[in-house]
């Protein structure tokens, strides 16, 4: 029992990093194609929290009911919804727009020419 995993690490990272995070991404992927704000997939990823710890609960013999572990699991799930989020807006910015920005890092991109203030959403 540690502060971010209940039964083991290997389950901790199989439920909630691979499966759960896995859908994250694809969340925050999704909700960037449609060309939606960042807390709009946030906002999913409290449901997609609480299924996690459902799975959490009933595959593996953990608490359904903890508020830390629910938090924790909620949190880790934003962050990769956001990277999923971040990382598909900047792709469409410079694919799409590719006259006027140009793609800085793989969450970043800045306008053409260096003008402007970059980054904007």
């Amino acid at each position: 029992m540690g502060i971010l995993w209940e039964t083991s690490f290997w389950v901790f990272f199989f439920v909630t990093v691979v499966l759960a995070g896995g859908a994250a991404w694809m969340s925050g992927r999704a909700i960037a194609r449609s060309w939606e704000p960042y807390w709009q997939a946030g906002a999913w990823m409290f449901l997609l929290g609480a299924a996690t710890r459902f799975i959490h609960f009933s595959l593996f013999g953990g608490s359904l009911l903890s508020l830390q572990y629910y938090v924790v699991d909620t949190a880790i799930l934003m962050i990769i919804a956001w990277l999923g989020h971040r990382v598909t807006l900047a792709g469409l910015m410079t694919r799409q727009y590719r006259f006027g920005f140009e793609q800085v890092s793989p969450l970043t991109w800045r306008a053409r020419g260096g003008a402007g203030r970059g980054a904007e959403e």
